[in-house]
């Protein structure tokens, strides 16, 4: 029985494993794509490529917005302005020192009118603002006859005391200090003028604005004698004074 077992027992055969097949791909060359740009096409919400300039060319200015991009022009004011003196000044208060700016400004048109304004702020600024809103209320006008003041003038004012006096064609201003800032400004060409007192600036500035204002209105302080006004009574014409009421 063992015998026939064995002879039924048939060899296995062994599969012998096939060589897999590689499929080989030729590989193309990178095909690159030419698109035409087309000129002033731009893209929604995209801006236009522009290139940009070479070593030494100027770049192209932009295009200025309708409308914008423009400085307003202020006014120019009529009167030019000079500082005459700037100090810090202090009050003693309850709690202690307030400190405050003081300004003396002068302002002229150089055509006759000048002005002098003196304030306080709490800064420079301000002071000087102020100061210079309170010259053009106290703007005076002087008569200047061919480029000169009319005639010799000698003042004295507190401790100051100014002389001015008209000076030959072409000589030019001869002053120092404030009063060279004054006349300037007033537009005086040829003038002499010397400080004989103070050398206080406010108070000199002030004295020589007084100086100034002396000329002005000799022909209106003439008095012209008005006629009596009379009143007619039965036909004759009696002054007021002898009519008894």
């Amino acid at each position: 029985m063992a015998e026939e077992k064995k002879q039924d027992i048939k060899p296995v055969e062994e599969k012998k494993a096939e060589p897999k097949k590689v499929e080989t791909v030729k590989a193309e060359p990178n095909k690159v794509e030419t698109v035409k740009a087309e000129p002033n096409k731009v893209e929604s919400g995209k801006a236009p490529f522009k290139p940009k300039p070479k070593f030494g060319q100027k770049r192209p200015m932009r295009p200025r917005r309708p409308g914008g991009g423009r400085r307003v022009e202020r006014p120019k004011d009529e009167f030019e302005q000079k500082m005459v003196d700037l100090a810090r000044v202090t009050r003693v208060m309850a709690g202690g020192k307030r400190m405050k700016f003081r300004a003396c400004m002068v302002i002229g048109d150089k055509k006759g009118r000048v002005g002098v304004g003196i304030a306080k702020g709490v800064d420079v600024a301000m002071a000087i603002q102020k100061a210079v809103g309170k010259a053009k209320k106290n703007i005076i006008t002087i008569p200047i006859i061919d480029g000169t003041i009319p005639h010799k003038v000698e003042i004295k004012n507190k401790a100051s005391r100014l002389m001015m006096r008209p000076g030959k064609k072409g000589s030019g201003i001869k002053a120092g200090g404030v009063m060279r800032i004054v006349v300037d400004l007033a537009g005086i060409k040829d003038i002499v003028c010397k400080i004989l007192g103070t050398n206080n600036k406010i108070n000199n500035t002030k004295t020589t604005l007084m100086a100034l204002s002396s000329f002005i209105g000799q022909e209106e302080k003439k008095i012209v004698a008005k006629p009596k006004e009379l009143k007619q009574v039965d036909g004759d014409k009696i002054p007021n004074k002898e009519i008894k009421k």
